[in-house]
C-alpha cells in the first residue's frame, strides 16, 4: 500500500515530515529496510534528507496475511475507500475469532474479502450488538483513525424516557466476572449522553453519543439508572419482544487518515428493533 505526503514547509527532514503525519517510528525503521519504502518525489531518500514545500513524501507498506477467510458469510459494506472499510455488522456476528467461534467472524469475512491485509478494527462492538465497525486496511490508518471517529448508537429501553439527559458514572469489573461490568467507585470514568426519539409500547429509542468507551457503557449507564436495554437479559432487560440487546451503531463521523475529511456513514435501525416501535 502506497501513502503520499505533500510537504508544506521546507527544511524539514523526511523524518519529521513523516512523523508530523503520524507516522510511527517503528514503522519508520520497517520501511527503511525495504527498497524503495520511503520515497521522495519518487525517488528512493533517506529519513535525514531536507524536503522543501511542495516535495511529496511517499511511503511503500507490504501488505500482511490476517485471519482465515470464510466462505458463506455476508456482510454489506457501508463504506470503502483504499485506507479503511465500514461494515453494517448484523447481529449475532463476533468482531474476533474466538474458541466458540472460529470461521463465522467479521473478521474472518474481512480476510475472504482482502486476503492480504490484517484485520485491524477500529471501533468493536458486541456480539449481539449490530451496526457500523470501521476496519482499517493498513497500520497507518489504524493508529489514525483510533481517535477519529465519533459515533452515534441507537437502542430501544425498557420503560419511558422524556427528556434528554447524561449519565457520568465510572464503571468496572464485577469482582465475580470476567464479562459483566457495573458502575462502582474505584472504575473508569464513563460519560454517556442519551436523547429520546420516540415513546411507544413502554419502550423508548433513545439516540445516544459516548464520551468515553468502556465495555457495555451503554448497557451499564441505562440500567445503572433504572432503564435496561430491552433485550439485554445480562443487564435486567425484558426480553419478550426481541431476543437480543436493543443495540445499534447507526452513524460514523471519520475524519479521513489521508485528507483528513469528514466521512459520514449511517445505518438504518434493523428490522427486530424497529419492530419493538
Amino acid at each position: 500500500m502506497k501513502i503520499v505526503f505533500i510537504c508544506e514547509r521546507s527544511g524539514a527532514s523526511v523524518e519529521e515530515i513523516l512523523r508530523e503525519n503520524g507516522v510511527s517510528r517503528r514503522l519508520i525503521t520497517k520501511l527503511k529496510r525495504v527498497e524503495n519504502g520511503i520515497c521522495k518525489n519518487g525517488l528512493a531518500a533517506r529519513t535525514i534528507d531536507i524536503v522543501q514545500s511542495g516535495d511529496t513524501i511517499s511511503i511503500f507498506k507490504e501488505d500482511e496475511r490476517s485471519l482465515e477467510g470464510a466462505s458463506g458469510l455476508f456482510v454489506n459494506s457501508a463504506y470503502e475507500d483504499e485506507f479503511f472499510v465500514v461494515y453494517d455488522k448484523p447481529p449475532f456476528m463476533p468482531v474476533h475469532p474466538s474458541i466458540k467461534h472460529q470461521g463465522d467472524t467479521l473478521g474472518n469475512f474481512f480476510s475472504a474479502m482482502h486476503p492480504t491485509l490484517t484485520f485491524r478494527p477500529v471501533n468493536r462492538l458486541d456480539r449481539d450488538t449490530s451496526g457500523l465497525c470501521c476496519i482499517a486496511k493498513d497500520a497507518y490508518s489504524a493508529k489514525k483513525l483510533q481517535h477519529s471517529i465519533e459515533k452515534t448508537y441507537m437502542a430501544v429501553v425498557c420503560g419511558e424516557i422524556t427528556q434528554c439527559g447524561t449519565v457520568d458514572a465510572p464503571i468496572a469489573r464485577e469482582k465475580e466476572s470476567i464479562i459483566l461490568r457495573c458502575v462502582r467507585s474505584d472504575g473508569q470514568r464513563a460519560v454517556t449522553h442519551y436523547k429520546p426519539i420516540a415513546i411507544k409500547n413502554g419502550y423508548t429509542l433513545l439516540e445516544i453519543n459516548l464520551e468515553t468507551g468502556r465495555t457495555h457503557q451503554i448497557r451499564v449507564h441505562m440500567a445503572h439508572i433504572g432503564f435496561p436495554l430491552a433485550g439485554d437479559d445480562m443487564y435486567g432487560g425484558d426480553c419478550k419482544d426481541i431476543g437480543r440487546q436493543a443495540l445499534h451503531c447507526s452513524k460514523l463521523i471519520i475524519i479521513h487518515p489521508i485528507s483528513g475529511e469528514d466521512i459520514i456513514v449511517e445505518a438504518p435501525i434493523p428490522d427486530d428493533i424497529s419492530r419493538l416501535l
